[in-house]
């Protein structure tokens, strides 16, 4: 090529990106001038939809436009995280997705049709939940350390109960065992209230419950909490310590929610619906429903949300190769 045929094609070049950059501030600066959709891979009525229609509320009142949940389940979220993974990268949808969804279930499943870090554009942390460990009264462990210790004595005579192999209960399970050098009997059941329900009965000796879920049978004394599963004490329940503090150091297990964009959302739109939700966040009527279900009103900027994702894959991908978990 000619010296100044190779300076005409560079100037196309320039001014071709000068146009993209400048359809896309153009795009930004009005953004939103219609209404946005966010999917939620769950079953209405349950903790991450509650959520999701919590912020999507309060998205509308700030954005000046209406945000409108869109319920799409079916393969454990899959459904509803491919569609926003395929979906225009303008801002108009959005993804609610939790901690099961990006880092638990592309380590367990080897055919997820989505990659949880190549496909979206984190915007932020919309909620999360801590675990609890709970056992029925007549296990003979009343402290963490004790149970470590009858367990270690007793291998897999202690049965811990789950909602299904892969699922945050299992995994925690599996993450203990791994930490504490015990060995312990997975029994999965088709749903959270079954597998609880089976500790309150005392067929199954433990689990690693949600609070918002364990709080009621922990007042009354039909479970004993040993343990809960984050850094640090909840404070509903001041009394109980951290697994982390009582023998198995740096334990935690954190649920969480969080906002996502399709991959190549311009940045000027997350960086706007990273300040309206951290915003959302942080409003007085927000923190006081988000306690009253007990979960924490919790947001971050993107770049934390894109590490701490990468950081539960990483944990949750080392879980399930060291015990051989295989989804059925």
């Amino acid at each position: 090529m000619k010296p100044q045929s190779a300076r005409s094609a560079a100037r196309r070049i320039l001014l071709g990106c000068a146009l993209v950059l400048m359809n896309t501030v153009a795009h930004a600066q009005t953004y939103p001038d219609h209404p946005i959709r966010m999917i939620i891979p769950f079953a209405a009525g349950g903790p991450a939809d509650i959520v999701g229609r919590l912020v999507a509320q309060k998205l509308s009142e700030s954005l000046k436009q209406s945000v409108v949940p869109d319920n799409r389940t079916g393969a454990t979220g899959g459904i509803g995280a491919e569609f926003v993974a395929k979906s225009a990268p303008d801002g108009y949808t959005l993804l609610l997705s939790s901690s099961s969804i990006m880092s638990a279930n592309p380590v367990l499943n080897t055919k997820v049709t989505y990659d949880p870090i190549r496909d979206y554009a984190p915007i932020s942390l919309t909620a999360t939940i801590e675990n609890v460990l709970v056992v029925h009264p007549s296990v003979p462990a009343k402290t963490i350390a004790e149970l470590i210790t009858y367990a270690k004595a007793n291998p897999n005579k202690l049965s811990y109960s789950s909602s299904g192999i892969g699922s945050t209960y299992h995994l925690s399970g599996e993450l203990f065992a791994a930490q504490t050098g015990t060995k312990l009997l997975h029994v999965p059941y088709k749903g959270a209230a079954p597998a609880a329900l089976d500790v309150l009965a005392g067929n199954i000796s433990l689990m690693f419950d949600n609070i918002p879920s364990a709080l009621p049978n922990i007042k009354t004394g039909k479970v004993r909490a040993l343990g809960v599963a984050s850094l640090k004490r909840y404070k509903d329940l001041p009394g109980v310590p951290t697994i982390a503090e009582s023998g198995a150091p740096g334990y935690e297990v954190i649920i969480w929610t969080a906002l996502y964009a399709p991959a190549k959302t311009p940045r000027p739109i997350i960086d706007l619906l990273n300040r309206a939700t951290v915003a959302a966040l942080a409003a007085p009527d927000m923190q006081e429903r988000y306690a009253k279900l007990g979960m924490n009103a919790e947001s971050c900027t993107p770049e934390h949300l894109l590490e701490y994702n990468k950081s539960d894959l990483a944990k949750w991908g080392k879980v399930v190769k060291d015990a051989n978990i295989k989804m059925e």
